[in-house]
């Protein structure tokens, strides 16, 4: 569906007494994961935990600094998440948003909570069954 301009609370859940990062980021529902500039990764005390070879959207490839955890706000949702260390401002991709049970609104193109649960987030949690023997 594409990208979209929306604010978003960043902060670390285990330093309660640094602030947080309160900001517009770009949530694109073509990208993953959630990827943030180093200045809020520093900002935020993030422990750099393993480094991680991605592919950008010309089909280089290069290794950045994987972080986390992140406590990621927007609205009355909010999730925890790693995040890789790139860019100059805070990306929110598809596996953020689907774990905020957020979606897109077509006529407005913004961001929002999902409206069949506007309350609490939801999942789709399949059982896999055993195989038969």
């Amino acid at each position: 569906m594409g990208f979209f301009e929306t604010q978003v609370r960043l902060t670390h859940p285990s330093r309660i007494n640094l602030h947080p990062v309160e900001a517009t980021c770009l949530a694109d529902t073509a990208a993953l994961m959630l990827c943030i500039p180093e200045h809020v990764a520093m900002q935020l005390q993030l422990e750099t935990l393993h480094r991680r070879e991605i592919t950008l959207a010309d089909g280089s490839r290069k290794s950045v600094p994987y972080v986390g955890p992140v406590k990621v706000e927007f609205a009355n949702r909010a999730c925890y998440s790693g995040a890789l260390v790139l860019g100059d401002r805070i990306l929110l991709g598809a596996v953020p948003m689907e774990d905020m049970d957020l979606v897109v609104h077509p006529a407005t193109r913004r961001i929002v909570p999902n409206p069949a649960s506007p309350n609490i987030a939801t999942a789709v949690v399949k059982r896999v069954s055993p195989m038969a023997a």
